[in-house]
C-alpha cells in the first residue's frame, strides 16, 4: 500500500487506476502520468478562489452548470479512453465549471470541463503554467483563467474553431470582465482582488 509521496518513482509513469489505490497524504496530480505533488493553497489563494466563486454563482445559480473547487479530480481523456487503467491525467483545478451533466460520476470529472479556474501564487513555476495551458489546451477545456494572485491580474483564453487557445487582453484589478463561452458572466476584479 502507498501511504507516501517518498514510496513512488516520480520517474515512472501511473494511471488513475493506481492513483485510486494510494493512501497518501499529500496532494498530487497526475500529468500525463507522471506525479507531480501539489502544494498547499496559502490563505490568500483561498480567499481568491472563494471570491471568484461568489461571483460565479449568481450568474450560474439558475443554470444547468455545476461549480466545483479543489480537491476534486478531473480526468482528462484521449479519445474514447475511459477505463482508469487508460487514464493518466487527473489534475485538482482551484475552480472548474461543468454543464454536461454526463461527465460527472461519484469520482469527479470524467472529461473536460468547459471552464477552469487556476490561481498562480508565489510558489507555482512557470513551467506548472505552460504545462497546464498546453494540458488544458489540448483536451478541449473551452475557457482557461489564469489568476495571478501576486500582481492581481487575469489572463483568459479560449479554444477557437481549430481548437488551439486565444488570448484576450490582461484584466487588472480596476477591471470587469466577461466570460468569453459565458458572455453574460461579469467578473468584478476590485472584489475578486479583496484579500
Amino acid at each position: 500500500m502507498i501511504t507516501s509521496l517518498k514510496q513512488l518513482d516520480l520517474n515512472k509513469q501511473y494511471s488513475y487506476a493506481d492513483y485510486l489505490k494510494w493512501e497518501i497524504k499529500e496532494r498530487v496530480e497526475l500529468f500525463k502520468g507522471f506525479v507531480r505533488q501539489m502544494s498547499a493553497p496559502s490563505r490568500i489563494h483561498q480567499k481568491l478562489s472563494w471570491n471568484l466563486e461568489r461571483q460565479m454563482d449568481r450568474y450560474f445559480e439558475s443554470k444547468k452548470c455545476d461549480i466545483y473547487h479543489a480537491p476534486f479530480d478531473v480526468r482528462l481523456t484521449v479519445f474514447d479512453k475511459t477505463k482508469d487503467k487508460e487514464i493518466l491525467t487527473v489534475v485538482q483545478p482551484d475552480i472548474c465549471m461543468i454543464c454536461d451533466e454526463k461527465k460527472l460520476d461519484k469520482r469527479g470529472c470524467l472529461g473536460s470541463p468547459d471552464l477552469i479556474v487556476e490561481i498562480q501564487s508565489p510558489g507555482n513555476t512557470k513551467r506548472e503554467m505552460k504545462d497546464k495551458f498546453e494540458l488544458y489546451e489540448e483536451a478541449g477545456v473551452r475557457e482557461y483563467w489564469i489568476v495571478d494572485s501576486v500582481q492581481n491580474f487575469v489572463l483568459i483564453y479560449y479554444l477557437n474553431e481549430a481548437g488551439k487557445y486565444i488570448g484576450t487582453k490582461p484584466y487588472s484589478q480596476e477591471e470587469i470582465f466577461n466570460s468569453v463561452i459565458f458572455p453574460e458572466l461579469e467578473i468584478d476584479l476590485n472584489k475578486v482582488f479583496e484579500v
